[in-house]
């Protein structure tokens, strides 16, 4: 059986190049955000009920992103009804991944795992961190959120601290060399463990 793990950080952390580092090393990767899109695309599970519950965010036939963030805006409980709806889904979806996997190691790219408690069905997790400066300037550089929606974004998430802690790894993303070098350390050690079992 393939071992599941968790990888989870904070916006501009770096999580997404080092799930491209773990498949680099021979991992299967399956990503939260990329199911999302799946489940928001034409034809995607997710778009009925999106539209049931919210028919203004349906767009010829695909659930628009930004319509949904206008309505998350305007009305508080949105969030936690959209929530609802999508987990189950996005839940299934990685599900289904696992079960078909021949891999060692599955990554499994959750950002919102600490928030959603989703580390119960995992075998471990590791949290992806650096300095909180580099992490707002990585954001910010990208040009697609102001300084107000990056900590906006921060209160809603755990605090890396907090992340840190409940990790079984932490994997400090400074350089990409550097976070290769961890990325290796950590399968060596689920893959000698895998193989003592």
């Amino acid at each position: 059986m393939t071992f599941r793990l968790g990888l989870t950080g904070s916006i501009g952390m770096g999580k997404s190049t080092t799930a491209r580092l773990f498949a680099e090393e021979g991992c299967a990767v399956w990503d939260a955000d990329a199911a999302v899109h799946r489940l928001y695309a034409r034809g995607g599970a997710g778009v009925a009920p999106i539209a049931e519950a919210f028919p203004e965010a349906v767009v010829d036939g695909a659930v628009d992103r930004g319509r949904l963030r206008a309505i998350i805006a305007g009305d508080p409980g949105a969030l936690a009804r959209i929530e609802a709806i999508i987990h189950p889904l996005v839940a299934q979806d990685r599900a289904d991944f696992v079960e078909g996997q021949e891999a060692d190691v599955t990554v499994l790219d959750i950002p919102l795992l600490y928030e959603t408690d989703g580390e119960g069905a995992l075998d471990a997790v590791a949290v992806v961190s650096v300095a909180p400066g580099v992490q707002r300037e990585r954001v910010l550089a990208r040009g697609t959120m102001s300084a107000a929606d990056f900590e906006t974004i921060m209160a809603r998430q755990v605090p890396d601290a907090e992340k840190r802690a409940r990790a079984d790894y932490v994997i400090e993303t400074d350089t990409v060399d550097h976070a290769r070098a961890q990325v290796r350390e950590i399968l060596a050690k689920i893959r000698e463990g895998q193989s003592d079992a």
